[in-house]
């Protein structure tokens, strides 16, 4: 199938399944740099033009002092794809990196969803769109389940917490060799962050886990994310979902309930 058909179809999938996109829409693309978010850009272009919901995209990217190439050759390819694009360089993230070089993961993530309110915000967005893959998803999955004891992965679709802004992850069924292929046929300039070239993490050791399956078991992410979609809660270990007393309305041993 097309390389772009491909992408299209999975895109329009998530959108349509998880009710991403809707009429009057403003959508303000988180673009990381990287090749998954230059691809979702481009995939949101296309259906801005082709799709029956009115809807506009804009893009935005906000600098925490990571970036291990110049900004410019992205600022130049938005520009000539008339692209409305929004450079925010996060102060207090770059005071983070000066003041505790060995901070946690969860402090930066908490300054970069600031600034992406704020920029949404100053964009008069509603939605804001992130490049996160099928590989992300399917991570998340294992990496909740191995290390913090919870069976949950990302959301393809959520609310910020004052309720203002609709979070989406379009590329939930596209996968990296995608979104590779695709923003490699753009010409879409990539400006790598050094997290991402970090190695002995728990993420690398997870995609280094997947590569090693997949040579002998090709689809195994298709099933994990159809796993996460087919939820059979009744054979899990969570009383909330189970009919312990057998449709009991009385508990037969009240000594033992939970104060």
């Amino acid at each position: 199938m097309d390389l772009e058909k491909s992408l299209l179809r999975k895109v329009g999938e998530a959108i349509h399944r998880f009710k991403m996109i809707r009429d009057g829409d403003r959508v303000a693309v988180a673009l990381s740099g990287g090749k998954d978010s230059a691809t979702l850009l481009e995939a949101l272009l296309l259906l801005e033009k082709r799709a029956p919901v009115q809807f506009s995209v804009c893009a935005f990217t906000v600098e925490q002092g990571k970036f291990l190439r110049p900004i410019e050759p992205l600022a130049e390819y938005l520009k000539q794809k008339g692209v409305a694009w929004t450079y925010y360089r996060d102060a207090a993230s770059f005071r983070l990196i000066e003041e505790q070089p060995g901070h946690g993961c969860d402090l930066c993530s908490r300054y970069r969803r600031r600034a992406v309110y704020e920029v949404a915000h100053g964009l008069n967005a509603n939605v804001i769109a992130f490049g996160h893959t099928a590989d992300d998803f399917c991570e998340a999955l294992l990496r909740n389940t191995m290390f913090t004891g919870r069976l949950s992965a990302l959301p393809p679709v959520t609310m910020s917490s004052d309720k203002e802004y609709r979070l989406i992850r379009p590329l939930v069924f596209v996968n990296e060799e995608i979104t590779a292929a695709y923003a490699a046929r753009c010409g879409a300039p990539i400006v790598p962050c050094g997290c991402s070239q970090k190695t002995g993490t728990v993420r690398r050791a997870l995609r280094d886990m997947f590569a090693s399956l997949e040579g002998e078991y090709p689809h195994l992410k298709e099933n994990i994310l159809s796993a996460m979609g087919n939820v059979d809660t009744s054979r899990l270990l969570d009383p909330r979902f189970l009919d312990l007393d057998g449709g009991a309305k009385k508990n037969p041993f009240p000594i033992l309930a939970e104060p």
